[in-house]
């Protein structure tokens, strides 16, 4: 039987492939495999699974990517970098719950807050809100343009930032 996360995994991935309109129950039960039962054992409806959604981004994409730098203690910026510039659906993901967060105010309030806790915490690690500012700048934007940045030139420009370039 699948557990929460395992629904708010599927939620995340399916909305990083095709966007927030696509994540219903009738995709996320045919993606896992599981009855509306199951679904409802968890979830109180769409909604309360939207509502779950955007906190679980929010712990995968932030609180989580926090903690594994803090974790790092000697360089907690390289060791934050490496987790943005990780492999996996995140650049999807991220472009995704903008274009979500520009429909919904519940997920603008989240993105708000997320956008809030990323660039306080860059500015902590870096000691400068400007040059935090700058690299939170260059990993949105690096997604937004068509196409996306490669991992490779956005660790190119972020490096660029950071004055790391050789």
């Amino acid at each position: 039987m699948a557990g929460k996360r395992d629904w708010l995994d599927a939620g995340l991935v399916l909305l990083a492939e095709q966007g927030a309109p696509s994540v219903t129950i009738e995709r996320l039960t045919e993606r896992l495999g599981l009855s509306k039962g199951s679904f409802y054992h968890h979830f109180k409806g769409m909604s309360g699974y939207r509502t779950a959604l955007l906190e679980h981004f929010e712990a995968e994409r932030t609180t989580r990517f926090v903690e594994q730098a803090e974790a790092a203690e000697e360089d907690r910026l390289g060791a934050l970098l490496e987790l943005v510039l990780a492999p996996g659906p995140g650049p999807e993901l991220e472009i995704a719950v903008r274009a979500w967060a520009s429909q919904d105010a519940e997920a603008r309030a989240v993105q708000e807050r997320v956008d809030r806790t990323r660039v306080a915490y860059l500015t902590e690690i870096s000691g400068d809100a400007d040059l935090a500012q700058a690299l939170y700048l260059v990993v949105v934007g690096a997604g937004q343009v068509v196409p996306p940045l490669s991992g490779r030139r956005l660790k190119s420009a972020l490096e660029l930032v950071l004055g790391r370039r050789k």
